[in-house]
């Protein structure tokens, strides 16, 4: 009895994820008030008309509720991201107030690393989330679905997902093998190729089920954070789920599947030392929690993986992702990627993030609905609030970059025509004699402004489809060489690896964050190193 809701302000609903028992659950009880001879309307239509009065009281009251229990001990939690509402529902007794919002903030992070900067503004969300075609909107639902399914999967089964980890499988000699390969063939290789069609491959990195092997940043790179790097484990498990083989080995039995080499390979080492790992140095500073985990069972896992039901995709075809970036002038979130994940072997994977070639207008963007942002906030309370002395604004200086930014962009689009006619008129408001100056009346034309910018960050990099657009894609054989270079590497290790990447392993945790960065202590993540 779980459901999952994303929901606007007019109550339409946005996305809605739901099992079996709630859906029939539901239907049972909508179906009792129907006339007779007269068929059950959408299931998303009947939602919308049960959750509609929580949503326009959400609205509508200044302090609304964020949680309550109705008479038949159903549990309902709900937050407000930007402009739409995010609702966890639970009836059967197996999620509390905490789960059921943490399962909140992973829907939201899953929606950004989808779709970037459009979750700023609610209009155009509403148009990625909720498109006029049925059949496109069927396919987006029903992959946003999936993910869910596999977080939730993970969650239960993986003991990385269970503590909030990104968990990494250490072994000196196999990981600095695989660093060095990946560092020194693998990525130079790919950067210098022709073929790269103005990507950078910024991160390599090999996953073993849900386990880090190995981890690449290029020197351009920014800092790969664990609540970004577990949203992709998740959406890679999602392309290819692991057949969860968990059999209970003997190390012996390890030992004779994995083939030759030295007999202490397969002895679990110490924790990492200080040459191996640089994190685990600066981390491991005080007392360290420990976790123990024990394995699932084996049926419950691979019957879950398998209902997923999500065909491979064609792997010369990446997925648009955003992410956070670190430059010396400050942190961008939701700056946009392509990913290529590259099955090596059934359980371990490649995965390949590259820079895209036009990303610093995203840059642009994020900066101008920050000053727009602020310039909201200063208006709304009045030039000596607390807002204006913290964030400052020089207008004229704003203005003079706007006018060059949207003189770079193409003149042709639709979205640059509706901006540069909505800056205009700002600037008629805000500049001229005749306009009402930096008063509240320029508020709606703020908005107005940060929605314009959102559209052009949603033309730039959400609507054309990247697996039509194979010109500015890592070509297809430079993807196959790629595989080849990184399997021939593994070849001797993979059942070795396949082995020991479930074996019950103990944890030592590090802070860091994950999905819920919002939240307080008990909602932090960890990265965590593990020894195999």
């Amino acid at each position: 009895m779980k459901c999952l809701l994303i929901a606007s302000e007019s109550a339409e609903v946005l996305f809605h994820w739901s099992d079996r028992e709630y859906r029939q659950s539901i239907q049972e009880k909508y179906g009792v008030s129907q006339e007779e001879g007269e068929g059950l309307p959408a299931f998303e239509d009947i939602l919308s008309t049960l959750f509609a009065p929580i949503i326009i009281s959400c609205s509508t009251l200044e302090d609304s509720y964020t949680s309550f229990t109705t008479e038949n001990n159903h549990i309902y939690v709900l937050h407000q991201f930007d402009e739409c509402l995010y609702i966890a529902v639970n009836g059967d007794g197996e999620e509390k107030e905490d789960d059921l919002r943490r399962k909140l903030y992973v829907l939201k992070k899953m929606v950004e690393v989808m779709f970037g900067m459009v979750t700023l503004s609610g209009n155009l969300l509403r148009k990625e989330l909720r498109p006029q075609d049925t059949e496109q909107r069927a396919r987006l639902w029903k992959y946003l679905q999936s993910l869910l399914d596999t977080y939730s999967l993970l969650r239960e089964n993986d003991q990385s997902f269970l503590v909030e980890a990104v968990e990494r499988l250490i072994h000196p000699q196999l990981c600095e093998l695989c660093i060095e390969f990946l560092e020194r063939r693998l990525v130079q290789q790919l950067n210098s190729s022709v073929e790269r069609a103005g990507e950078e491959v910024l991160h390599a990195f090999v996953l073993v089920h849900t386990k880090l092997l190995a981890f690449y940043s290029s020197r351009n790179a920014s800092i790969l954070t664990p609540s970004d790097l577990l949203a992709l484990i998740v959406m890679a498990q999602n392309m290819y789920p692991s057949n969860v083989d968990l059999d209970d080995m003997s190390p012996e039995d390890a030992d004779s599947t994995s083939g030759s080499g030295p007999e202490t390979f397969y002895t679990p080492e110490p924790s990492p030392s200080s040459r191996s790992s640089s994190s685990s140095e600066k981390a491991g500073r005080g007392e360290t929690p420990v976790f123990e985990f024990v394995d699932p069972e084996i049926q419950m896992a691979e019957d879950s993986l398998h209902t997923l039901e999500i065909n491979p995709p064609d792997p010369a075809s990446p997925r648009r992702v955003f992410l956070e970036v670190l430059h010396k002038d400050g942190l961008y979130p939701m700056m946009p990627h392509s990913m290529y994940c590259l099955s090596l072997w059934p359980g371990i994977t490649l995965v390949l993030l590259t820079k895209i070639s036009s990303s610093a207008l995203a840059i642009s963007v994020y900066k101008y609905l920050e000053d727009f942002d602020k310039l909201e906030k200063r208006l709304h309370e009045g030039h000596g609030g607390p807002a204006s002395a913290r964030s400052p604004l020089n207008m004229q200086d704003i203005r003079s970059k706007m006018d060059k930014f949207i003189k770079s962009l193409e003149p042709h689009d639709l979205q640059y025509a509706q901006l540069q006619n909505v800056w205009a008129e700002f600037k008629s408001r805000a500049f001229s004699r005749a306009g009402s100056g930096f008063n509240k009346d320029l508020i709606p034309w703020c908005k107005n402004m940060k929605t314009q910018l959102c559209g052009i960050y949603r033309q730039c990099f959400l609507t054309d489809s990247l697996s039509a657009d194979v010109t500015h894609r890592l070509s297809a054989g430079l993807q196959e060489r790629a595989q080849a270079m990184v399997r021939e590497k593994l070849v001797d290790w993979k059942d070795f690896l396949l082995v020991k990447s479930k074996r019950n392993i103990t944890m030592v945790s590090y802070p860091f964050f994950f999905f819920f960065q919002t939240l307080p202590i008990p909602y932090r993540s960890t990265v965590c190193f593990v020894v195999c």
